[in-house]
């Protein structure tokens, strides 16, 4: 699955009331399987663009296009692609686009609607291509849950739960079962198979940022989207960080986009944007 980001723009408003622009892209793409890493120091609207790609936030205004076609070997081209998502109805809104993952596809019907249908299918149309912008937040939510896996900067995981439960859990928003055999695989990739059982309280901050690594891939996303992830580690447990996120990105065929103001970091993937030269509002 490729994304691309056509226009894109997310403004804020200051303490005094102006408008204060936080993102401003002009185009930006991230192939089917690519690792991209974007560098950018603070207030270069990093985790902005993060929260824009993954839906947690809606932009102003712009696309930001998800391309299902890459998966089948016929991606469209991107003129395509960018007319396809602005032609829905003659007015913007998308009556129902469709996404897969493993053995079923979800519909998701325009925000008048507010209706998200699951159906059993085993394949997905070749061609497809979702924009986001167009979906009401619930079905922002359930796109993200079963198609992106998020990595922050801390943990976040849940104090009450076991490393297991917390990456079971990260698979409770597929709508699909919960699978404890691949949990179980992803802690043992990340070398805590003999800490299943343990609550984040009992691991080092290094193993509960591998936890969470764990979390992230436990939906089997199409496209990981990871936010400073090794900023709160030192360098030993940061590059063991780095290289877990990789691995397993590859794994399971994920896109990979990872931001970080540390260039030994950022520089390890294959390519590298820099947030200042591809956000204008960064200047």
């Amino acid at each position: 699955m490729s994304v691309e980001l056509f226009q894109l723009k997310k403004r804020y408003v200051g303490p005094d009331g102006a408008a204060v622009p936080v993102i401003d892209v002009p185009e930006f793409r991230l192939g089917d399987g690519e690792q991209v890493g974007l560098i950018g120091g603070s207030g270069t609207g990093k985790t902005t663009l993060l929260h824009l790609i993954a839906g947690i936030l809606a932009p102003d205004s712009g696309r930001i296009l998800f391309d299902f076609a890459d998966e089948s070997g016929s991606a469209s081209a991107p003129a395509d692609r960018a007319k396809a998502a602005t032609s829905a109805d003659g007015a913007g809104t998308v009556d129902t686009i469709t996404a897969t993952a493993a053995s079923s596809v979800i519909d998701y019907r325009s925000p008048a609607a507010s209706v998200i249908n699951y159906r059993s299918a085993a394949t997905l149309s070749a061609g497809r291509v979702i924009d986001i912008t167009q979906l009401s937040e619930a079905a922002r939510d359930v796109f993200r849950g079963r198609n992106i896996g998020y990595i922050f900067q801390t943990h976040h995981l849940l104090p009450g739960f076991t490393a297991l439960e917390n990456v079971l859990l990260g698979m409770s928003f597929t709508g699909r079962p919960s699978d404890p055999a691949w949990a179980k695989h992803l802690l043992n990739e990340v070398g805590l198979v003999d800490r299943l059982h343990y609550r984040p309280g009992k691991l080092s901050v290094g193993q509960q940022q591998r936890v969470a690594v764990a979390r992230a891939l436990a939906n089997r996303p199409r496209l990981v989207l990871a936010d400073e992830p090794t900023g709160a580690l030192d360098p030993k447990s940061a590059q063991q960080v780095l290289d877990l996120i990789r691995r397993l990105s590859a794994e399971v065929n994920a896109s990979l986009l990872l931001v970080s103001h540390d260039p030994t970091i950022s520089s390890q993937l294959p390519r590298v944007v820099s947030l200042a030269e591809l956000n204008r509002a960064a200047g």
